[in-house]
């Protein structure tokens, strides 16, 4: 109840009471003959970071968690099933693996008495659906007898719902498949792998997967999570991270050569979200890396995104460790550089692009950008970047690079970092903000003021939050995602500044997320998106291709005397249409005088798309779209007209040229 309370007082105090009538009414002249800035194909993107389950229970598709026994507990996730007339154990061993990269295996030593296995309990549960295919795969040998090697799906209540039997040939290591199909959907359902008869059997990497992935690769990505992220149409994906790029050490840093090749050889790490809160602490969080750069390259690609991967720049998190290479050892990590930029974009004939192509892709993936560093500040930061700079645009002047400017949008770092940037030439610089949602609505006009021939920005993580940063209680609720439309408008209107803008983070577990708010959630089965998805969406589809000029006239006013109606608007060249993009952050509905010049005859009627609702109102899994945008259409006469623009609302006004 507290945070209601809170929630409705904030959105009374920013978006209600605390209006100011104007006199005569708002206005809007949108200057359609005045086309100004070209607006980049990456304006709206997204940031990707494995936090909250995102990509291991998430984004990547395998449904059993610690599939090879590598976690630091080998049977972390596992649970022996050894019934009363059962005789016989369970271990973990290391001599002769089927690969030294894969160390750890299990054996089972059954007496043959009764069944006896392991149970993987999934990603909180593994999600199955009733007459869907799943493929299992595990690397068996039969140490002694020859006993029957079973794999079961179990509902959470304890019914088979799905059982196969592993066909073993030959007394080595033999990767092994079988086929389940469920009778039954269950969210929370388990694998049992059972050993049946007498003997000794060894098992590793025991993994399961869906049929249906994206695109219906094996082994790869889920099909409804991806889906989510096409529908943006985003013009770029940041990745891995964030904070997981610098890690709490730098033993425990992001290192995307060991993301590639064999996914048996990709090495099991820790992910500081494992520990990093005492609020929401995770110990069964690891990096798997089954989706690693190779692959995250690929669903850039798939998705039309321009890949933006961020390397460590020899520093680890500086809210941890802030562990530090020294510089005449940064060498290395420069090279791990170049070697990606290499492995993107090098002919098949280059060390790396060789192994691009071996996995399955000899054409190059057309890298454009690269950021060094995440969230970093200080000295040792520009000294370092410096480096790197230096280093990458002697051998690849053409990639863009991007450069940290800390945590915050504001003080003592960010003010340093920006005029070394600024001397150092940098190409874009990253900026961070997780303020509250009157943060956003009072700063609109941020960009107005920034140097137009300085580096570009890159808005790189942004979100309001509702009660406050790292609060476990903060809501995506619409009054965040109305003042992100609200700041949004802002980076429209100054596209010759602000050239990237991602949300974040991007996708959060229901059962197993470490920080809130997030754009999208999911559990094992289902996905919805929040009111800032649809924010975001509408932005992105709704791009336009260059910025026109808006004037607002006798708009109303906060207390604190900043607005609280906000516009952009742009033109799409090859539609023809002139898209106005306007928020209603009061309480109130407006009837706002609307004219534009350049169109003498706009064409009629217009397509209009609306956000509305309460500012406390979200989605779920139960209602996933009660917070989403309703087509309509709107009748105009001419170049002047009034439109009433709902409560807490944003408005997409698709105009065309001509009749």
């Amino acid at each position: 109840m507290a945070t209601r309370y809170w929630i409705s007082v904030t959105a009374i105090l920013l978006v209600g009471q605390a209006i100011q009538p104007s006199y005569g009414g708002p206005s809007i002249t949108v200057m359609a003959d005045r086309p100004g800035p070209k607006i980049s194909p990456t304006m709206w993107g997204l940031f990707f970071e494995d936090i909250n389950f995102g990509a291991d229970g998430g984004l990547y598709a395998e449904l059993v968690k610690n599939r090879g026994f590598e976690f630091p507990e080998p049977l972390m996730g596992w649970v022996k099933l050894s019934p009363s007339l059962a005789q016989g154990q369970v271990s973990i061993r290391e001599d002769d693996p089927f690969d030294p990269a894969n160390p750890h295996y299990v054996r089972i030593e059954s007496a043959g008495t009764a069944p006896l296995g392991l149970c993987n309990q999934g990603f909180r549960g593994i999600g199955v659906r009733a007459g869907r295919t799943y493929d299992l795969s595990a690397w068996v040998r039969i140490v002694n007898g020859s006993p029957s090697v079973i794999a079961q799906l179990v509902s959470e209540d304890g019914v088979t719902l799905a059982r196969a039997t592993l066909q073993v040939a030959g007394p080595g290591w033999t990767k092994c498949k079988a086929v389940l199909q469920p009778t039954e959907t269950d969210p929370k359902a388990r694998l049992y792998v059972l050993i049946e008869g007498k003997g000794i059997v060894d098992l590793d990497m025991i993994s399961l997967f869906p049929r249906d992935t994206w695109k219906g690769r094996p082994g790869g990505l889920r099909a409804d999570l991806v889906q989510m992220l096409a529908d943006l149409r985003p013009g770029f994906l940041r990745f891995p991270g964030g904070c997981i790029v610098e890690g709490s050490d730098l033993s425990k840093r992001y290192q995307w050569k060991n993301t590639i090749g064999p996914v048996e050889k990709r090495q099991c790490l820790i992910n500081r979200w494992n520990y990093e809160f005492l609020h929401r602490p995770t110990p069964d969080y690891y990096q798997s890396f089954g989706l690693g750069f190779f692959e995250f390259f690929q669903l850039c690609e798939d998705i039309g995104a321009e890949p933006l991967p961020i390397l460590n720049c020899g520093m680890a998190c500086q809210f941890n460790s802030g562990e530090l290479v020294p510089l005449d050892q940064l060498d290395p990590y420069i090279q791990d550089a170049l070697d990606l930029i290499e492995f993107a974009n090098g002919p098949v004939t280059s060390t790396w692009g060789q192994k691009r192509a071996q996995m399955g892709h000899p054409e190059p993936f057309n890298l454009k950008m690269l950021g060094i560093g995440n969230e970093q500040w200080g000295p040792q930061y520009i000294e370092r970047y410096e480096r790197f700079a230096k280093a990458i645009k002697a051998r690849y002047p053409q990639i863009q690079l991007v450069a940290a400017a800390g945590p915050d949008p504001d003080g003592q770092r960010f003010d340093y970092l920006w005029p070394q940037l600024r001397r150092l030439k940098a190409d874009i610089v990253d900026e961070h903000y997780y303020r509250p949602p009157a943060w956003f609505l009072d700063n609109t006009d941020r960009y107005d003021k920034y140097d137009r021939n300085g580096p570009k920005v890159f808005a790189g993580e942004y979100a309001a939050q509702s009660i406050q940063t790292v609060s476990p209680r903060n809501r995506n609720n619409w009054l965040c995602a109305l003042a992100e439309a609200a700041m949004m408008t802002g980076f429209e209107r100054n596209a010759d500044v602000v050239v990237m803008a991602s949300y974040a983070p991007l996708f959060a577990h229901e059962d197993a997320w470490q920080w809130r708010p997030n754009l999208i959630w999911f559990d094992n089965l289902n996905v919805y998106g929040t009111p800032n998805y649809y924010v975001q969406k509408l932005f992105s589809t709704n791009r336009g291709d260059v910025v026109v000029p808006v004037e607002l006239d006798g708009v109303p006013l906060a207390t604190n005397g900043r607005p609280r109606l906000y516009a952009s608007a742009s033109l799409d060249q090859k539609a023809k249409e002139l898209i106005v993009k306007v928020v209603n952050a009061t309480g109130n509905g407006l009837a706002v005088s609307m004219k534009i010049t350049g169109i003498s005859q706009p064409r009629s009627p217009a397509n209009i798309i609306t956000m509305a609702a309460d500012p406390e109102d979200e989605n779920s899994v139960a209602n996933p779209t009660k917070v989403s945008p309703v087509n309509s259409t709107f009748q105009i006469s001419g170049p002047e007209f009034t439109y009433a623009f709902k409560p807490y609302s944003l408005t997409i006004l698709r105009i065309g040229q001509g009749s």
